[in-house]
């Protein structure tokens, strides 16, 4: 991957991102809508179970693919990489059609016992050939994003989540659906009909990209090898994720029952949680989409300069990225702080979200940072250890919860308590990994320079907001949110390498 078009891919992906984010809301929307309460209940029971298989299908596969992709077109391996893609594609098929079987012959017992409401059982089914069609695209795209090509893959992901509300009120007047079950049903074969379309689209354009390529004569690896190359890399990717959605779900049940516990009832319980982790949390890791995007490019960039020897750039990489979170992160802290109760009321329509959006903001800086750590820990092929770190993190977020949530004076805020300390956990254990194969040489002193930096522009931003500015209009709120980002983003050039 090229260095100097590595914040620019991240830019587009970015970009990319935000708006199949934006498109996705105004989805839920238009679904919200056509479904209601009811009908979004249960499209919202099947989505997990959806997620986890493919999460079993193909969790890890696109760093995998994109982490040799970038070594072998560094070394001018052309062959090696059209035939990894081959293997990889042959096995990923037999395994996601069987799971997908599998799913299919138990969607009875699924819906029935798992769910615990049979309107699902259709749905689930529907799910199955999405699952095998979105596990092929992720070895797509992760040729892409090894290869540096980002802005077709970015398009056809844009096309499919617009398209997807189209097909979907199509299908709804085809049918003519009425019953809260095939209308649930009906949307889950637009998500089908969406995947296929980009898996078309996607192929479409890897063999135009496979038409361009200059042939190499080097010596070819097994198959074998090159299959065990990938999942060498990706099974244990795949495992994390798979066991993160299971801890994910345990730290669901445990928390309303700790509020129970403190003295809550249980309607109160599930209020607060819902504004919490689902408004509140939600507003705080809006700016995660960058980090995200970053990590995602950032996994194939560090293979590529490590295959080179050139440690020096890739610890360069390493503080830049990680700076970039950590500002992200008290400029998010500043902005939450700052207007919490107009964010709560422009977003949610609500003015009762101003304490959950204060506190949750607390733990950005530190969640934001650990979380670029799954992209430096991948790109220097410590697989293993982001599995082994991920679950040490997994049971004390558990512990955490617990214990805090179970409080009465803590409450729902032992979440924020929580997610700080994990977070300084995880970043603490993982840099401590990192350090062992590049010195990165993070300046303490720097970090808390921008701290006092970030308290420093707080007062000066609160005092104008009570005594020049006032009442925050929805226009006043988005000028404070862009000129916080935006003077963070300056003080983010302060101290750069020139290199």
């Amino acid at each position: 991957m090229d260095k100097d078009n590595f914040f620019k891919n991240s830019f587009l992906l970015t970009a990319s991102n935000i708006t199949t984010g934006v498109i996705g809301f105004i989805f839920s929307i238009y679904l919200s809508h056509v479904l209601g309460p009811e009908g979004m209940g249960l499209y919202n029971l099947v989505m997990p179970i959806y997620n986890l298989f493919i999460c079993m299908m193909s969790a890890g596969i696109s760093a995998s693919i994109s982490k040799i992709s970038a070594v072998y077109v560094e070394k001018n391996e052309n062959n090696n990489l059209i035939r990894t893609m081959k293997t990889v594609a042959v096995f990923n098929i037999i395994w996601a059609i069987f799971i997908g079987i599998m799913v299919f012959a138990f969607a009875p017992i699924i819906g029935e016992y798992g769910i615990s409401d049979n309107r699902t059982i259709d749905a689930i089914r529907v799910t199955c050939p999405a699952m095998v069609f979105i596990a092929l695209s992720n070895i797509l795209k992760g040729y892409f994003w090894g290869t540096s090509k980002i802005t077709i893959p970015a398009a056809i992901d844009i096309l499919e989540k617009a398209l997807r509300i189209l097909t979907v009120a199509i299908l709804i007047f085809l049918f003519q659906a009425k019953s809260m079950t095939l209308l649930v049903t009906l949307c889950y074969i637009a998500l089908c009909l969406g995947e296929l379309q980009s898996l078309i689209l996607l192929y479409i354009y890897y063999r135009h990209c496979v038409k361009k390529m200059v042939p190499t004569y080097e010596k070819s690896e097994r198959r074998s090898q090159l299959l065990f190359n990938v999942l060498i890399i990706c099974l244990p990717l795949t495992l994390n994720g798979f066991l993160s959605n299971i801890f994910n779900t345990l730290s669901t049940l445990i928390i309303p029952r700790c509020l129970s516990h403190a003295g809550f009832t249980h309607v109160e319980a599930l209020s607060m949680i819902g504004k919490f982790t689902g408004m509140a949390m939600m507003i705080v890791g809006i700016p995660l989409v960058v980090i995200s995007s970053i990590n995602t490019l950032l996994i194939p960039d560090l293979s590529q300069t490590l295959s080179k020897g050139n440690y020096y750039d890739a610890s360069i990489r390493i503080r830049k990225v990680i700076k970039i979170a950590f500002i992200l992160g008290l400029a998010t802290t500043i902005i939450c702080l700052l207007i919490p109760d107009s964010l709560g009321k422009i977003l949610y329509q609500r003015d009762d979200l101003g304490n959950y959006i204060k506190y949750a903001g607390i733990s950005a800086p530190a969640f934001f940072t650990s979380i670029t750590m799954f992209g430096i820990l991948n790109g220097i092929n410590k697989q293993m250890i982001i599995l082994r770190n991920s679950l040490i993190v997994a049971v004390l977020e558990l512990i955490g919860l617990f214990i805090f949530t179970s409080i009465p004076s803590i409450n729902i805020y032992g979440y924020t308590i929580t997610l700080l300390l994990t977070s300084l956990v995880s970043l603490i254990i993982n840099l401590y990994e990192v350090k062992k194969s590049i010195e990165i040489n993070l300046s303490i002193t720097n970090a808390v320079i921008y701290c006092l930096l970030t308290l420093l522009f707080y007062l000066v931003l609160n005092f104008l907001i009570k005594s020049v500015i006032g009442p925050l209009s929805v226009l006043k709120t988005i000028i404070i949110i862009i000129l916080t980002f935006g003077i963070f983003s300056f003080l983010g050039t302060f101290g750069e390498e020139n290199s």
